[in-house]
Parts: C-alpha cells; sequence; structure tokens
C-alpha cells in the first residue's frame, strides 16, 4: 500500500543516529518500509535492525548526503527495491561547536555541505520522482535555530537559516505549480542526541544542549505526524522553540546580549572534552571505533519524553479560536457594562 498510513515508502537521511534513529524506528513501527541513508555501517546496521524489530522493512544504504550522485543514485535503488517513495525525511547535517574565528574555511564548508546542500539535494532527489506522480511529502527536520543564531555555532545555524529560506521558497513554487507534493518543516528544541560527542570541537568542556532538553522520541513523533500531514508549512517543538522564536522575533536585540553573556556557559557541562575525542565532519566516527551510538545521547536523566507544544502545534486552528471565542466573551461581558 503507497500513500498516508502504513506501509508507505519513506526515505530518511542521517538514520544512524539521533533524531534520524528515532525517526527510522518510529515509522517503522507502523509497517512503514524505511530507507536508511547515513554514512557510518555500523549505525546504519544497527539501525536496520530496530526498524525490522519495530515491524517496519529496511534498507541501509551507506551514503553521504554532501554529494548529489550518491543521494540520487540512493533514491534510484530505493524505487527499485521499496517502489514509489511517499515521504522523504531530511535530516543528515553536522556541526562545529566553536568560536566562528576557530573555523577553518574548508571546515565551514563541509558543515555547509552536509547540514544544508544536503537537504537540498534530498529534497531535489525526491522531487525529481514524485512531481510525475503529483504526490509525496518532503519533511525538513528543522530547529529553532532556523530562526535565532547562537554562539559557538557559526556554521550550524548560518544553514540551519539557509534551509528555512529555501523551503520558504519551494513551498510558494509548489503552490504556484497546484502540486500534489507538499514539503513541510519541523523545528526541534534541544535534543538529546549522540552529537554533542561526536560534531568537532573546540571547546575546552564536553558540548552540551541547551536546556531545557527533550528526548528524541519527542522529535520522531512531531515528524511521523508532519509526514501524514505535510499541507501545514511547519511544527514547533518544544516550548523553548516556541519561546526563543517569539523573543528574537520582538525583542533580538536583548537576545543578542542575553546569549553573549550566557550562550557560552550554557552549551558546556563542568567535564573538560578529551583533546583525542574523535569527531564526524570528514568521516562517521561509529566506523573508526565500530560503536553503535544509537537514539540518545547521554543526557537521559534531564531530558523530557513528552511535550505539550506538540498538541499545540498540531492544534493551533482550535487553540485560535477558542482564544478568540474568549475574547469575544470578555469584550461582549464588558460592553454590557
Amino acid at each position: 500500500m503507497s500513500g498516508r498510513g502504513a506501509g508507505r515508502v519513506v526515505a530518511v537521511t542521517g538514520a544512524s543516529g539521533g533524531i534520524g534513529r528515532a525517526a527510522a524506528r518510529a515509522f517503522g513501527e507502523r509497517g512503514d518500509r524505511v530507507a536508511l541513508l547515513a554514512r557510518g555501517g555500523k549505525g546504519l546496521d544497527a539501525a536496520a535492525e530496530d526498524v525490522e524489530s519495530a515491524g517496519g522493512k529496511a534498507l541501509p544504504l551507506t551514503v553521504d548526503t554532501a554529494d548529489f550522485r550518491q543521494v540520487d543514485e540512493a533514491a534510484d535503488r530505493i524505487e527499485k527495491e521499496f517502489g514509489p517513495i511517499d515521504v522523504w525525511v531530511n535530516d543528515a547535517f553536522t556541526s562545529a561547536f566553536a568560536p566562528f574565528t576557530e573555523i577553518a574555511p574548508d571546515e565551514f564548508k563541509r558543515v555547509t555541505d552536509v547540514t544544508y546542500l544536503g537537504y537540498v539535494y534530498g529534497t531535489k532527489a525526491a522531487l525529481n520522482r514524485m512531481l510525475p506522480r503529483d504526490r509525496g511529502s518532503i519533511v525538513q527536520v528543522g530547529s529553532a535555530l532556523a530562526y535565532r543564531g547562537i554562539p559557538l555555532q557559526s556554521a550550524y545555524c548560518g544553514a540551519k537559516h539557509a534551509i528555512q529560506g529555501f523551503t520558504e521558497s519551494l513551498r510558494c513554487e509548489l503552490l504556484h505549480d497546484k502540486a500534489g507534493v507538499h514539503v513541510t518543516m519541523v523545528q526541534m528544541p534541544a535534543v538529546n542526541t549522540p552529537q554533542f560527542d561526536w560534531v568537532l570541537s573546540r571547546l575546552p568542556n564536553k558540548a552540551q544542549p541547551v536546556p531545557p532538553i527533550y528526548q528524541p522520541e519527542v522529535a520522531a513523533d512531531a515528524i511521523v505526524y508532519a509526514a501524514d500531514h505535510p499541507k501545514r508549512r511547519e511544527y514547533w517543538v518544544g516550548g523553548s522553540t516556541v519561546g526563543t522564536m517569539l523573543g528574537n522575533k520582538f525583542t533580538p536585540g536583548l537576545l543578542d546580549r542575553y546569549l553573549a553573556k550566557k550562550g557560552y556557559a550554557a552549551q558546556q557541562t563542568s567535564e573538560r572534552r578529551s583533546p583525542d575525542r574523535p569527531s564526524n565532519l570528514w568521516e562517521p566516527v561509529d566506523d573508526e571505533d565500530g560503536q553503535d551510538f544509537g537514539a540518545h545521547g547521554r543526557f537521559d536523566r534531564r531530558s523530557r519524553a513528552r511535550d505539550i507544544q506538540i498538541w499545540a502545534s498540531r492544534h493551533h486552528g482550535l487553540l485560535a479560536a477558542t482564544s478568540g471565542a474568549l475574547a469575544f466573551g470578555v469584550v461582549r461581558k464588558a460592553m454590557r457594562h
């Protein structure tokens, strides 16, 4: 069966760990056929086992999403082995924790190639196949940092801002063409993923997500919902995402000064970073040491497994109507007096 619901063909980039890993498992639980695109062999094999154990079918594919040829060839193989792609989820990324002045030009370019152009290439490969059929959904895994840059993550924030602009432009084009293909974006909060132990870091202490932190299953749930309801332009996950985006809209200068004062310490623990710690900027870390990092990072005890903001994001129409009715009631009561 193809289309909305269980049994779809789903492609997930960055599926070997973190949010992508949790999303692949969530699609597998619905009985979907899930293609897993990532670089690391150990993580890919483990992710495929997750999907199969959950009840889906898995197709692990070793792909560097910074190379369009590899992405396009992977899409061909997916359709050959699983059938037409119904959902494409772009999640693959890398990053660099360091002041901009300490990031080499080739490192900055590599982050941009993977984290921004990887989304462009994945979207291109999906559209090349979806548009002739006039159906399909593309989900861009975004971030609150697509709207608000923070210190020590200039390359990542720049890429996420670029994805936001690219997706808005594409959405307008699809609407103009009255296409049956839809693109949506899910803006994420800080998530407990392994990235804080494998991305390039030049910080003195170990990197950490800025609290509050959410479990990757919270993010995965939002991605699956967005894949089912792709006509909505974007979804916000986590109250912190809402607060960040609204704060940046109304008081960006104040937020600049706050982050300048607090942003460095908030992104580091009190533990010193090992100078020998590997990074996945150029090569996958799981292939170097044979370790499967999984979906979760080292912040389980500090992470939230639920998020009421997801419900609010899904039911924005109901909330708006309720708020409007309450406001009307207050005004009407006031006019009586």
